[in-house]
């Protein structure tokens, strides 16, 4: 083989990571108590719920969606419930299980978060409430804690 041809084999296992595309699966606004909720005093408290899933697309692709869900009460009643899901396409090859594992379950997810971030900020401004600022999320720990909790209830980890 020339130096060009092992060259090409040894490109082909290196292990590729690219972003395809960043989209918006599904987004959702909520107002029940709307236009009450605008003459009260504004004390809200935050409720974010966070989830993540994947799922393999032909070949090396794989769909990872990003769920975010704040409820947001001012008092006892809810102000809004503002969801959205924003989805990436990445190309990902050549990692072994624990990577390719991590990856979309943590470095995947982080792509993802300020564009969720951002829909929701600028949804909950349209709906005329204040912005929403939401703190970064730390996904390797969050991945980390999942880990731990599946070996010690005896779950195997999700395949992709």
């Amino acid at each position: 083989m020339t130096d060009q041809a092992n060259n090409g084999a040894a490109a082909e296992n290196e292990p590729q990571f690219s972003l395809q595309r960043i989209y918006v699966r599904d987004l959702s606004f909520e107002a029940p108590k709307s236009p009450a909720i605008f003459r009260q005093q504004w004390e809200p408290s935050v409720s974010l719920d966070l989830n993540t899933r994947q799922k393999g697309l032909e070949g090396d692709f794989h769909e990872v969606v990003l769920t975010l869900s704040v409820t947001v009460k001012n008092g006892e009643e809810v102000a809004f419930i503002a969801e959205v899901q924003q989805a990436g396409i990445f190309l990902i090859k050549g990692l072994d299980e624990g990577s390719m594992s991590h990856t979309l379950g943590a470095f995947c997810p982080n792509i993802l978060f300020p564009y969720a971030r951002e829909t929701l900020d600028s949804l909950v401004t349209r709906g005329s409430f204040p912005a929403l600022m939401l703190a970064p999320v730390n996904f390797d720990m969050l991945y980390a804690q999942e880990l731990q909790r599946m070996q010690e209830s005896g779950e195997a980890p999700t395949p992709q």
